[in-house]
């Protein structure tokens, strides 16, 4: 949340686009609440634009390779310690365009593909709370843009 409020206030055409979707599709006569999420999706974009630039875990939980396998041109043998630096991935120039700014318009055109955000934890081991928390961020967030200037 911390890191969100920082980039808005610091991108105010970010924050006044984020506060006319919530304009249009909840109003000023009520609060946000969570049925209106799927609509927003701008917002939804600037949560995942946060999570991309300031992941809350920027290295990923420790693996084992169980078998022999070639990552990245790298032989890995099997029993290997491996970490997955998220915080590289989100960063790199390769995979995003201008990794370093912060435009919540590259989540404009829905999911982002493959694996190139992973801001907590990813494949069969995910977070079971992910989604919980995508929700209960969007809903202090979008509460925060709705009822504060």
């Amino acid at each position: 949340m911390e890191w969100a409020m920082s980039l808005l206030v610091n991108h105010p055409e970010v924050l006044k686009k984020a506060r006319a979707e919530i304009n249009t599709h909840v109003g000023q006569d009520r609060l946000i609440d969570e049925h209106n999420l799927s609509k927003l999706h701008y917002l939804q974009a600037i949560i995942s634009e946060t999570f991309r630039l300031f992941p809350a875990t920027p290295l990923l939980v420790l693996h084992v390779s169980s078998d022999d396998r070639i990552i990245g041109g790298f032989n890995v043998p099997s029993d290997t310690l491996l970490l997955v630096n998220a915080w590289a991935i989100h960063w790199d120039p390769k995979i995003w365009d201008d990794p370093t700014s912060f435009k919540p318009e590259k989540f404009e055109g829905g999911e982002v593909e493959g694996h190139k955000l992973m801001p907590i934890r990813m494949e069969r081991r995910a977070c079971p709370g992910a989604g919980l928390a995508q929700r209960v961020v969007g809903l202090a967030l979008g509460s925060l843009i709705q009822c504060f200037k």
